[in-house]
């Protein structure tokens, strides 16, 4: 049950060796738009696309973090690398989540979280207040999710940043890029995003478009310090639903 139009699709994997050397291979579908990332750095959006983009992106996620119960159910999983580079634009301009490396699981039987062995984390530019300051309880599954949310919530901004009106657009720009370095080293982020609070840079513009107001609101929701106080996946997806349907967007 994890196969989902908004989850990029598994094929199979395979490893090859000798005795000297390994090859793994993973062999997922092929989207030719790339990553989020690169699409954004050359494509602007309306606001219709930019909704489709995010909507599509948020059911991605809703479906990660559901658990579904029975026989061929499927637990919760929290990403734990969101960002646009990690997220593929399919022919149709959906998104799709890429790159599972870093997920955690809930096993609801046992309550306990499946953390994985690596000792790799996220990619820092993304990372959470909590996970910034160290203040997330590495054992409680829902701290996992909410992470996720705000990662989110500057993938949106991401976005929106490219979506036109009046003739305006901003060029891209990855989140932060105005208070941090190229490549922020992890005190770097924890002194603007927990010291300062600071969040990306939102344009004027934005508030005197309709549209622009409602996704900065979502986002706004999204990235707020405290966990507790951000929205759901499953939140975010009804929101956007609600205005891609007042857009009379075809999903």
């Amino acid at each position: 049950l994890m196969r989902h139009e908004n989850i990029l699709g598994f094929i199979a994997a395979d490893i090859k060796g000798t005795g000297s050397w390994t090859q793994m291979y993973l062999i997922t579908e092929y989207h030719e738009n790339g990553s989020l990332y690169d699409f954004l750095k050359c494509t602007t959006l309306d606001t219709r696309s930019l909704l489709k983009l995010a909507y599509s992106a948020a059911c991605g996620l809703c479906h990660l973090h559901t658990e579904i119960y029975g026989t061929q159910g499927k637990p919760a999983i929290a990403h734990r690398d969101l960002k646009s580079k990690n997220i593929l634009i399919k022919e149709n301009w959906t998104c799709c989540i890429a790159d599972l490396g870093l997920a955690v699981k809930f096993n609801s039987d046992t309550h306990e979280v499946d953390i994985p062995l690596n000792t790799r984390v996220g990619t820092k530019r993304y990372m959470a207040p909590e996970v910034l300051d160290e203040s997330l309880n590495k054992n409680h599954f829902q701290a996992y999710i909410m992470a996720d949310i705000y990662s989110f919530s500057l993938i949106i901004w991401e976005m929106t940043r490219r979506c036109i009106t009046g003739g305006i657009v901003e060029e891209y720009q990855l989140p932060y890029y105005d208070m941090v370095p190229n490549d922020p080293s992890f005190e770097d982020m924890r002194d603007v995003v927990c010291m300062k609070c600071l969040r990306p840079t939102v344009s004027n513009r934005w508030n005197s478009d309709e549209c622009l107001r409602a996704v900065l609101k979502l986002m706004a929701e999204c990235w707020a310090q405290n966990p507790a106080s951000r929205l759901t996946a499953l939140r975010i997806k009804k929101t956007l639903a609600k205005m891609v349907e007042s857009q009379d967007v075809k999903i």
